[in-house]
């Protein structure tokens, strides 16, 4: 673990409040990308990223240095999302789809998102469009994976962390990630040429 890694953990064990922000700082965006990766629906994963945070806060002591801090932190996640997605299943709740929210952002409703920058740099309004189609069909196909395969492939594919990282993070070896992970993308590849057709 890096020094400025221990350093900041240990300020965390004191229970001090600017590590704390400064942790929140570092990772947010991350979390929160991967927790709406996995839950696929904003609301949902802004709440579960709060949790995220707090059950950091709370249970310092309990990350013994074995891996960085920020894979405890993505455990802690991916731990939390699936506990959510496991409760959110027995109340039938349905993931509302976020890929409509979406397009109208980056069409342009808003003047300081991925519009202004997508239109920087694609001058063709059809390859933005193109563009705009092929994530609405990865976010869905995303959807219809099954909770393991979903993990795996934002975690190695969208998160592009080291198998050893997702070993620490999923808990099983590194062949088991390697093979499920195959089983991930042949899946994901078969929906996503359903959307694409």
């Amino acid at each position: 673990m890096p020094l400025s890694e221990e350093r900041l953990v240990s300020r965390l064990r004191a229970r001090d409040k600017a590590a704390f922000n400064e942790v929140v700082l570092l990772y947010q965006q991350k979390v929160m990308n991967l927790v709406y990766r996995l839950l696929g629906n904003r609301e949902e994963a802004q709440e579960i990223a709060q949790e995220v945070f707090v059950t950091v806060f709370k249970s310092i002591e309990t990350f013994r240095g074995e891996s960085k801090f920020s894979t405890w932190l993505f455990r802690i996640a991916a731990n939390h999302c699936k506990n959510r997605i496991k409760y959110l299943s027995r109340r039938n709740f349905h993931r509302a789809s976020q890929i409509d929210d979406e397009v109208d952002r980056l069409s342009g409703d808003t003047s300081d998102g991925p519009a202004m920058f997508l239109q920087a740099r694609i001058e063709r309004p059809d390859k933005v469009y193109e563009g705009m189609q092929m994530q609405a069909a990865l976010r869905r196909a995303l959807e219809e994976l099954d909770e393991e395969h979903r993990t795996l492939v934002v975690l190695r594919d969208l998160e592009n962390l080291s198998y050893e990282e997702i070993c620490d993070i999923t808990k099983l070896p590194e062949g088991t990630v390697k093979s499920r992970l195959h089983r991930a993308r042949m899946a994901l590849k078969d929906r996503i040429d359903k959307y694409t057709k």
